[in-house]
């Protein structure tokens, strides 16, 4: 079932008069419960594409359905209200507030929707828990380590149950060791039907997924099944 589809996406930047295309003609979809990578060096668009993807940005031209709904004409009070409830968003520098717990960052997207006490405090603890850091969600997000705080990033997009999850570099300020218990998480969430993008310039974290699109200088260059999928494990996971 397609989750996404767009249809020659572009976007042009323009600063002082001069225009930048960082996105030349996208034609991809994405189905609900796939694992999907797109990779390609720095300034090549891929961060760009997952931010139109996202709904953190508008594009320039090209179509964009999502869950079926062509979402071109919908007001930013719209956009942003999809972006809240349907989309969860892992960044490299973790875009954590360090002097608030745990459980108050994971919070977060739970007050900014409306939810009251004490059920997002029990649907955001549950979520901590799902993803290792019991024993830390009364710590200052600001006290952890790189890990913790790209497991509690994770947390903060589970909570809301999105429709779909975009990671952008999540194991680009990590050690090897962080990183890889990072990318044994999304796989096993994926496991358990989560829809995952994950934006990388980094082939061996590409791998982790099952389905592989190349982007260069704005273009998708290749879009094709990762054969040799590279599997974590779950053991990374209950580290």
């Amino acid at each position: 079932m397609s989750l996404i589809t767009v249809n020659n996406l572009s976007k042009v930047y323009t600063t002082n008069g001069v225009e930048t295309h960082a996105l030349r003609g996208a034609t991809l979809t994405i189905n609900k419960g796939e694992f999907v990578s797109i990779v390609g060096p720095s300034g090549s668009g891929k961060s760009t594409l997952m931010q139109l993807l996202g709904f953190l940005d508008r594009p320039s031209g090209g179509e964009y359905l999502f869950e079926g709904k062509d979402v071109n004409g919908f007001s930013d009070e719209e956009l942003a209200h999809i972006r809240n409830k349907k989309v969860g968003f892992i960044f490299q520098t973790f875009n954590l507030l360090p002097r608030l717990t745990v459980l108050k960052n994971v919070t977060l997207p739970l007050i900014y929707a409306g939810i009251g006490e004490p059920q997002r405090t029990q649907q955001a603890q549950k979520t901590i828990d799902d993803v290792g850091l019991t024993d830390r969600s009364t710590y200052e997000a600001g006290k952890l380590s790189g890990g913790q705080k790209q497991r509690v990033a994770i947390a903060r997009a589970l909570v809301n149950s999105p429709s779909i999850i975009f990671a952008d570099e999540p194991t680009g300020n990590l050690d090897s060791k962080s990183g890889e218990i990072i990318l044994g998480i999304l796989q096993e969430l994926h496991k358990k039907g989560n829809t995952i993008v994950i934006v990388t310039h980094e082939s061996f974290v590409a791998d982790a997924a099952e389905r592989k699109i190349h982007i260069m200088d704005g273009m998708i260059t290749s879009d094709e099944k990762v054969t040799k999928r590279r599997m974590v494990g779950e053991e990374a996971f209950q580290k």
